[in-house]
């Protein structure tokens, strides 16, 4: 989906939910949509106040939930305790996440075999899938041997 029409759809959304569209949220929009790897709300913070210093920690946090219920974003959680968050694509849905433990990058790659997958161990136990993901925790293989992880953010 385009950046033009995630944002059409987000700003129907919230005026579909009886919320006004604020510059504070198209600045947590923009900030997000700017985004090409997952990213925290408070990295998600920092990025919108750089847009518009008026964004508020609270605004990010309320407005996360409207964009991952109007389906703009992924929420992604990988058990660290921390939410992450990637704008959805939507060319394809059926992904793997493979998260490294030593940095927690996330990496997502192609998995057209889950909607098979799901349908058929959902349909022998006569249930209809509604969602489905497959994440995977790994080990950097290159920090192991020298101590480095090539994918290592610095924060």
């Amino acid at each position: 989906m385009s950046f033009e029409a995630s944002r059409d759809k987000f700003q129907a959304y919230l005026t579909k939910q009886g919320l006004r569209v604020t510059n504070q949220r198209l600045a947590i929009f923009d900030a997000a949509f700017a985004q090409k790897e997952h990213f925290t709300a408070e990295q998600l913070l920092d990025k919108a106040r750089a847009i518009d210093d008026s964004v508020s920690r609270a605004t990010v946090y309320r407005t996360l939930p409207l964009m991952t219920e109007s389906q703009i974003l992924r929420e992604v959680d990988i058990g660290s305790g921390e939410k992450f968050y990637l704008p959805a694509s939507g060319t394809n849905s059926q992904v793997a996440q493979v998260v490294c433990v030593d940095c927690d990058k996330i990496f997502e790659i192609s998995a057209p075999f889950m909607e098979w997958y799901g349908s058929t161990v959902s349909l022998k136990l006569g249930l209809k899938p509604i969602t489905q993901r497959l994440q995977v925790s790994a080990q950097c293989i290159a920090q192991r041997q020298t101590g480095l992880c090539p994918h290592r953010v610095a924060k």
